[in-house]
């Protein structure tokens, strides 16, 4: 029998790209979590629980809406559903203010809302971003653990106490 420098060369050549396709599919079907994929991050110190709270965010004047797709379900520990936008869904407990906004495709925080249209509102020496839980003035809100029945309201205007009651009055009831 006659060695056939051929045959080797192509026995190598098969192994290589076995390797190297071995290598490249293990390495493809590693999923890695992009840092606003929150659906898959599991909140420590939580057990499941069952409840709504609810929210409104104005923007000189303007009631912002939360009807587009890009803002449901985005969380299995907290979200908000096509069927009632305003109605925020908490399944596990501790979840703050500030980790339910993660969840959504904006920026939230003390001084500045970048909507998801990347619209931005910040505190100025006119307007300012205001935050009232259940009808009371609360600058620390975004840290505090959402409680069943919660009405938050979000509002960026002018100082005006008509116009903030009747935002507060227009926070649905999540009961």
């Amino acid at each position: 029998m006659r060695f056939n420098p051929k045959i080797l060369i192509s026995i190598i050549l098969l192994i290589t790209f076995l390797f190297i396709g071995t290598f490249y599919l293990f390495n493809s079907k590693q999923v890695k979590q992009k840092p606003n994929d929150i659906s898959k991050q599991t909140t420590t110190d939580s057990e499941n629980v069952d409840y709504t709270a609810s929210f409104a965010i104005y923007t000189n004047g303007t009631f912002r809406i939360f009807t587009a797709p890009m803002y449901h379900n985005l969380s299995a520990d907290v979200f908000i559903e096509a069927s009632d936008p305003n109605i925020v869904n908490i399944k596990k407990s501790n979840i703050t203010w500030r980790d339910f906004f993660a969840t959504l495709p904006f920026s939230l925080s003390e001084t500045c809302l970048t909507t998801g249209t990347k619209q931005t509102f910040c505190s100025n020496q006119q307007y300012t971003l205001q935050f009232y839980l259940n009808g009371q003035g609360n600058d620390s809100v975004l840290d505090q653990i959402i409680n069943s029945g919660d009405k938050l309201l979000v509002t960026y205007e002018k100082e005006n106490a008509s116009i903030i009651q009747e935002q507060l009055q227009s926070i649905p009831s999540s009961n």
